[in-house]
């Protein structure tokens, strides 16, 4: 517990705050470096991260080995798909590979979540684009450390008769989408976004399916939106 002093309309006053820190004794150098790397993860505090660890404790050690190999499998050999650079186990992912969607259409994404939360919805058939993050100048993340360019020398090939937006609902998202649109709104390409059924803020990811599948199929022409704002 801590006490401080704070000036009210002329006076001071003390004012107890109960902090409540987390200060864990480990019994074990071990096990004190593992709760440590588990913490570590989005989400996951040290208590948390100590019930996992305890947890994965009790488990076969097979279990626990089969987890550590998956990871660094995961680590070693995954791919990015060479053509829309979403995470893959071939050089080709399998969405790119199916001659069954419709590669005039692409969608544009922030991450692999946002294909899977898109897929599920299974309302779209054409091809993603994976940006790999959108632009953020607070966090210091500018176009040339997304996937922009590819995007654009793959709409100048002439292959792509739509670009369907679906950045988040955010100013950042925002910021990415019009972005983009710049770069290509001088080639013969249509550009749209999803209708925002989406909540402003929120994530793709977090959106139930059926609202983000008739956000897909609602779309809006890009400069629509705009107006919008």
């Amino acid at each position: 517990m801590a006490v401080i002093q704070i000036n009210f309309r002329g006076k001071v006053q003390k004012v107890k705050i109960v902090c409540n820190f987390v200060r864990m004794e480990f019994s074990s150098k071990l096990l004190e470096n593992a709760v440590y790397e588990m913490s570590q993860l989005p989400g996951i505090g040290k208590r948390t991260a100590l019930r996992l660890v305890l947890h994965l404790l009790k488990q076969p050690e097979a279990r626990t080995a089969q987890l550590a190999l998956s990871l660094q499998q995961l680590r070693n050999q995954v791919n990015f798909c060479s053509s829309c650079h979403n995470i893959s186990d071939t050089v080709i992912c399998e969405i790119c590979a199916n001659p069954k969607r419709d590669t005039g259409v692409v969608c544009v994404v922030e991450d692999i979540r946002d294909v899977m939360a898109i897929e599920n919805t299974s309302q779209f058939n054409g091809l993603y684009h994976v940006l790999g993050g959108k632009i953020s100048p607070m966090e210091g993340i500018g176009p040339q450390d997304l996937t922009i360019h590819s995007l654009v020398e793959k709409v100048k090939q002439g292959s792509i008769r739509e670009l369907i937006f679906a950045m988040s609902s955010t100013m950042e998202g925002d910021t990415t989408n019009f972005y983009i649109y710049k770069q290509i709104q001088h080639l013969d390409v249509n550009t749209s976004a999803i209708a925002r059924g989406i909540s402003v803020g929120d994530e793709l990811e977090y959106a139930d399916e059926v609202t983000l599948g008739r956000s897909i199929i609602n779309r809006i022409p890009f400069e629509n939106s705009l107006k919008a704002h």
